[in-house]
């Protein structure tokens, strides 16, 4: 290995693996596992059982597919947040490709180039989703009122021929399948995975857009510029956009953001910091940035300061999603909805 390991440098892989795992076991537990409690399916990866239990039709939590492509605001058309992800997905990839061009794909090696990456990825998915939900949006619905009628009639005659102890017994029952009928109705409507794997993406840019530009303007052009990393006009957009196309998409989107994602954002810095001691140990002699060095004493000290910031950037956005549903709908009650 061309990477020469200390002693401490063993903290620094402790705190890394302690994150890791301790977001994957986050995960698991609220993507991961069914709860007994009905009011918080969120889940990426398990869907609501189908069994005839009295269930909440809209827990917290619940995502409808309307969501992902329909804006907060009374009025405004799909089309419109269609238009803003497909103009931020396309102004994003032209300022990556001229990071490209002028560093080539070894620009790959910063923190920036990942998230921007990630970015666009939620833009593409958004552009395609909010597509699919202009195209919903222009066909008729269908109505399923006759079969709810049928539903009804036929549960009501059951009812009637039996005695009081049996009439009472069959109309919980038949009230318990009714309120699970509606239920499995609402759950179609739930945002499948596609739907989740977009609002990850947004949830885990959220925090890592925060990261970038505060380490950036706040640490490396005060305090570490250098030969490779120098303030320019491209620098510059590539650490502004980034944050201004996605709150420009907060402040018209419906999404939610859950606190328990943070471990997305934690896993993405995780992955990042395993793939630069990879590529030092395979012979990269370069850090791109001086608090990920392994071969200075302070080095954990620097790598728990990072993993503990993690908190805080991505509370900055979620203060500003709190901020959104708090106080716009009082500015604005004839004209705001409520995302959460």
């Amino acid at each position: 290995m061309a990477l020469e390991v200390y002693w401490y440098d063993f903290v620094c892989f402790g705190i890394v693996g302690i994150a890791f795992f301790g977001a994957l076991w986050v995960l698991w537990r609220k993507e991961g596992s069914r709860t007994d409690d009905n009011t918080v399916y969120e889940s990426l990866l398990v869907s609501r059982p189908d069994s005839d239990v009295l269930v909440s039709a809209l827990p917290r939590g619940h995502v409808s597919t309307s969501q992902l492509w329909t804006s907060c605001w009374r009025g405004v058309h799909p089309r419109w947040l269609l238009l803003t992800r497909f103009v931020s997905f396309v102004a994003m990839a032209g300022f990556l490709a001229w990071d490209i061009v002028d560093w080539d794909a070894s620009i790959f090696i910063y923190y920036t180039e990942w998230t921007f990456a990630l970015v666009m990825v939620y833009f593409a998915l958004g552009t395609l989703v909010s597509a699919y939900g202009c195209w919903i949006s222009t066909q008729k619905p269908r109505s399923d009122n006759g079969a709810r009628a049928e539903f009804l009639r036929r549960d009501l005659e059951e009812n009637r021929t039996t005695n009081s102890i049996t009439y009472r017994e069959r109309e919980t029952k038949g009230t318990i399948k009714l309120q699970s009928h509606y239920t499995e109705e609402e759950i179609r409507k739930r945002a499948g995975f596609w739907g989740y794997l977009m609002q990850t993406a947004y949830q885990t840019c959220g925090g890592a857009v925060i990261l970038t530009d505060i380490v950036f303007w706040c640490v490396i052009v005060p305090f570490l510029s250098d030969a490779h990393v120098g303030l320019n006009l491209l620098m510059g957009f590539m650490h502004t956009l980034n944050a201004f196309f996605l709150l420009l998409d907060t402040s018209l989107n419906s999404l939610p953001f859950p606190w328990f994602r943070l471990a997305y954002f934690v896993l993405w810095s995780c992955i990042y910091v395993i793939f630069q001691w990879v590529i030092h140990a395979c012979g990269f002699s370069w850090w791109p940035y001086p608090f990920l060095e392994l071969d200075v004493p302070w080095a954990p000290l620097w790598y728990f300061c990072m993993a503990v910031v993690h908190i805080p950037c991505y509370g900055t956005y979620a203060l500003i999603i709190k901020a959104k549903n708090s106080f716009l709908p009082r500015l604005f009650p004839h004209a705001f909805i409520r995302s959460c």
